[in-house]
């Protein structure tokens, strides 16, 4: 599947920003099933490109003069749906078994994961606790905010994909299986959504990494493109930073994902 993407972030101030810095995690790479054929992003500051702990391709963002608005737009092509292998994890695989804030296990959470691990884990355990996840907290947006961990989400009983993702995450390094958290876009038929997505990545012995959208109860297809990855949303948020000044902000997000024709 061919796809095009459009992301524009704008942050808007009621006073003046003296300063602002910034880290992007907003450019895919090659492997995992995709490939990309065009990317660029386009922000008033300066951009310098780096690789993250996790591998991933960042972009450190400055703004050392007066400003009241940001504007960032990432867009690009991606092919999905290839026959390519996950790009090289320089991590050992018992970092993703680290309990983060975001992904701490409380006594409830810990009942709930049992259940699945007491057969051996496999993709067929993993695929029900995907399912009941999203049985027990539905997908109700405005639920939870960025900062919502596992343990809240699943107290209050609603929350969206980062919260699924979240959880899903902190079950299975309970279970004693690497998870990682994952962003990125999905492509959906009538275009209902325009914000960036997330889901877990799975270590699977004797299979490797496996892809699981807990939201949508399926495992990822070439209808996901992948951007980042980390211990939790912090570590592969699009956007984070810090600024001095600016009073109130606002920041509107939108994107656009097209599927486009395969070109011979």
């Amino acid at each position: 599947m061919q796809l095009n993407i459009n992301h524009r972030t704008h942050y808007l101030y009621t006073d003046i920003v003296n300063y602002t810095i910034q880290q992007l995690r907003l450019t895919p790479q090659d492997g995992f099933g995709q490939r990309v054929r065009r990317w660029e992003i386009r922000v008033n500051g300066h951009l310098q490109r780096h690789d993250d702990t996790y591998g991933n391709a960042a972009h450190i963002l400055v703004l050392d003069t007066p400003h009241e608005e940001i504007n960032i737009l990432a867009t690009g092509e991606v092919e999905t749906g290839l026959d390519t292998p996950p790009a090289y994890d320089a991590l050992p695989r018992e970092i993703y078994l680290r309990t983060t804030g975001l992904t701490e296990i409380d006594a409830s959470l810990r009942q709930f994961a049992q259940q699945f691990g007491r057969i051996k884990p496999d993709e067929r355990m993993l695929d029900e606790m995907m399912h009941a996840i999203v049985d027990r907290v539905p997908y109700n947006k405005g639920a939870t905010a960025v900062d919502t961990t596992a343990i809240d989400a699943f107290k209050t009983g609603s929350g969206v994909c980062q919260d699924h993702a979240h959880i899903f995450i902190a079950c299975c390094r309970y279970l004693g299986m690497p998870a990682r958290y994952v962003s990125g876009y999905l492509f959906t038929n009538d275009g209902s959504l325009m914000e960036s997505h997330a889901w877990a990545d799975v270590w699977i012995k004797d299979t490797g990494w496996a892809s699981f959208d807990v939201s949508n109860r399926c495992r990822t297809n070439g209808v996901h493109v992948r951007l980042a990855t980390g211990l939790d949303y912090r570590d592969a948020c699009p956007v984070s930073g810090m600024r001095v000044g600016g009073g109130l902000e606002t920041m509107t997000v939108g994107v656009h994902v097209n599927q486009m024709q395969a070109q011979q």
